[in-house]
């Protein structure tokens, strides 16, 4: 009777010992600073288009539409481990499916970002196959010439004003649908719930079972094959999913930036560059990670063109040292640098010293680890 009465007591223990190895309890103050963290943040967002004028609020708006197409990146890089410098061709794929449907086809704007969505995807999907033969460096040289190719495709079928291939929609289509928000507001807020939406259906994603299938074919592919993951299908799946994230990105710069434009050639190069940039920079594997680069990265640009006046050639110089430095002082990206603040915020308040929610990798299983 006292055995049983010690099974009864200690198998609990146990089973709540094994609990909090896995997903230990986050400590009060680190909770404390996520709340005040995202409170502080979402207030500055909502006020931000009311404080500041429009060609700032403009501004603002082209950082969340790079934060969407970023995020798709992460899913495809950070979580699924394939390297890809080519989604510039499906945000040009997404802004000139909107431009082209407004245009010569007379659609309102809102319709056009779901079909923007699925033809990128579809177009990720066509390049998702051959990729599923390649990783690495070789993947991204293909990528890299998908996106160097998108404007002679560009230029050879779409025709424009003057025979080339450059769209403007008319400025009265984008015309606020609120009566107390001015136009430079109601795209900002526009872009703003449409990025709030995505980035909700990726941080689900990540946390659910095809999550997790993503982050078990980037560490063992092997692995990951002998528990029943289907490679093929992920692989597949994720690029076509990040495409349409570039895909609506590239919808909503139509919006913000008025053109669709596949007159320069090494424009989609340059998007793709600064994708990648934003994720690396706001942190790899993480949900807020790309929003919070492709902030900076706007910021950044913004600051070193006129941080030398009468010397505008240095911008880009001054651009690329500071993206050196925040990498060379924050290798795992802002996110990164504040999870493991955080963490040591925990440490320092848990009673044995041990790792806390932060420190563990609880990522892979979706729990906690991706902010």
């Amino acid at each position: 009777m006292t055995t049983t009465a010690r099974t009864d007591v200690t198998a609990p223990a146990e089973a709540r010992a094994g609990d909090a190895g896995l997903y230990p309890p986050v400590p009060r103050p680190v909770l404390i600073a996520r709340v005040v963290i995202g409170v502080v943040l979402s207030a500055m967002a909502l006020y931000a288009p009311f404080y500041f004028a429009p060609e700032m609020n403009r501004l603002l708006s082209q950082a969340i539409y790079l934060a969407i197409a970023a995020m798709g990146l992460n899913l495809l890089t950070g979580f699924n481990g394939q390297v890809s410098i080519g989604h510039g061709a499906f945000f040009g794929v997404g802004a000139f499916t909107t431009a082209i449907l407004m245009v010569d086809h007379g659609w309102s704007f809102e319709p056009t970002i779901p079909v923007a969505a699925l033809l990128s995807a579809a177009l990720g999907l066509l390049v998702g196959f051959p990729a599923l033969r390649v990783r690495g460096l070789y993947l991204a040289l293909i990528t890299l010439g998908l996106a160097v190719l998108f404007p002679r495709v560009a230029s050879k079928y779409v025709d424009g004003s003057g025979g080339v291939a450059l769209l403007r929609p008319a400025r009265s289509e984008f015309s606020s649908l609120v009566t107390f928000l001015d136009d430079d507001q109601w795209a900002y807020f526009f872009c703003l719930v449409l990025a709030v939406v995505l980035f909700l259906l990726a941080r689900n994603l990540v946390r659910s079972r095809v999550g997790r299938a993503m982050v078990a074919v980037r560490d063992q592919e092997l692995a990951a094959a002998t528990v029943g993951v289907n490679l093929s299908a992920t692989k597949v799946g994720t690029f076509a999913l990040s495409a349409a994230y570039a895909g609506i990105a590239g919808s909503l710069s139509v919006m913000i930036d008025r053109i669709a434009d596949g007159t320069n050639p090494i424009l989609y190069f340059q998007r793709s560059i600064e994708f990648l940039v934003a994720v690396v920079i706001g942190g790899a594997a993480t949900i807020l990670g790309p929003a919070v680069g492709a902030f900076l990265l706007i910021a950044l640009r913004r600051n070193t063109e006129d941080l030398i006046e009468g010397k505008e050639v240095l911008a880009p110089a001054l651009f690329g040292g500071a993206l050196i430095a925040i990498v060379f002082v924050l290798p795992e990206g802002v996110v990164g640098g504040v999870r493991r603040l955080l963490a040591r915020l925990g440490r320092r308040s848990s009673p044995s010293g041990g790792p806390t929610a932060d420190e563990v990798p609880t990522w892979p299983a979706g729990e906690g680890g991706e902010q």
